[in-house]
């Protein structure tokens, strides 16, 4: 099945907002880990949050170093984070993620 860069890019922007929401990944090492996504590809998708409304932001951990902590959502915007839950295997299928 083909599927659009449009699409991809969506689902995963989606993706990757479920994961640091429900604390499965919320940092780049462990979006990587979950997605096998490369560094770069995971960087730009938390950078396009912003595009969907998605409020998420990076909290450096106390007393670490060198951009040590986790990114957190905020805030949803107009994206129903039900919906994500409700179709996770589509997108996971779709993205070709484990």
């Amino acid at each position: 099945m083909t599927i659009s860069k449009t699409k991809s890019s969506f689902y995963r922007r989606l993706y990757v907002a479920w994961l640091i929401d429900s604390a499965t990944a919320s940092s780049v090492p462990e979006l990587m880990a979950a997605t096998g996504m490369p560094r770069r590809t995971a960087q730009d998708t938390l950078a396009a949050l912003a595009d969907l409304d998605i409020d998420c932001r990076f909290a450096q951990e106390s007393g670490e170093r060198h951009n040590a902590g986790r990114y957190r959502i905020h805030d949803w915007g107009a994206v129903d984070p039900r919906w994500i839950e409700r179709n996770l295997s589509k997108i996971k299928e779709t993205l070709g993620y484990p």
